[in-house]
């Protein structure tokens, strides 16, 4: 279906906005999103149709894995422009007949809305002109406890999304909070992690003369110290 300059496309939402509010049905009834997350992390994902084979393969995956992000403390929350019953239905065939990668009789038991009407997906930006007017993308938001976007990842439709790098990322978050630090290219628990910029002159002065206490720095604006893989589960995961 070809754009006809009559849709209406809602802006992109931001890193740093409160996640845009809605009620919806979805496969584990009614939500009212955000406010029945509060207290919680929650990714909110998109994918272009029901009954589709990446889209197949990236639900088993994501409900093979919902206990390590229940674990994490983030819930996780679908949406496609399908219908209730189409989401019912396949979510059903996935269960009793598909087979992939070693997952069998998976069952998607994290709620996946209806949005026929495309109301969501045109809140969250989900509905990509230059992509398809009719399906979402495979967008991806990560929100914090406080109802707050705090990451936006989008792959086009043809693209299967990599599920331990989105978990990763949420670790990551988790710890930039709870630790106050950043994390560098590629890090994973355990790694070392960048200590933010310093703030004062007394302060740049003792990183450039190496009296900056645990910290390892390479220069005024690039420290780095040591945060143990078993500090960062603690603090970021139930045991």
């Amino acid at each position: 279906m070809e754009p006809t300059g009559n849709e209406e496309y809602t802006a992109l939402p931001r890193i740093g906005d409160k996640a845009p509010a809605f009620k919806a049905v979805t496969t584990q009834g009614e939500i009212d999103f955000p406010k029945d997350y509060e207290g919680s992390w929650v990714i909110l994902f998109s994918h272009p149709a029901d009954f589709t084979p990446v889209c197949t393969s990236e639900f088993m995956t994501f409900a093979s894995m919902q206990d390590k992000f229940e674990k994490a403390g983030c819930k996780l929350v679908g949406l496609s422009v399908d219908g209730l019953y189409s989401h019912i239905a396949w979510l059903r065939t996935i269960k009793e007949k598909i087979e992939y990668r070693g997952m069998k009789n998976v069952e998607v038991t994290f709620p996946v809305i209806e949005d026929i009407s495309m109301t969501v997906a045109r809140k969250y930006g989900m509905i990509q002109p230059g992509e398809a007017t009719t399906k979402a993308v495979r967008a991806v938001f990560f929100i914090d406890p406080k109802g707050i976007i705090r990451a936006i990842i989008y792959y086009p439709l043809s693209l299967g999304r990599n599920f331990e790098e989105l978990y990763r990322a949420l670790i990551a978050l988790k710890t930039a909070d709870a630790f106050g630090v950043a994390t560098p290219a590629d890090w994973q628990p355990g790694d070392d992690v960048i200590v933010p910029t310093a703030g004062s002159c007394g302060v740049a002065k003792e990183r450039m003369e190496g009296k900056a206490g645990d910290m390892t720095c390479y220069d005024w604006f690039f420290c780095t110290r040591k945060l143990s893989k078993e500090e960062v589960l603690a603090k970021v995961v139930k045991s």
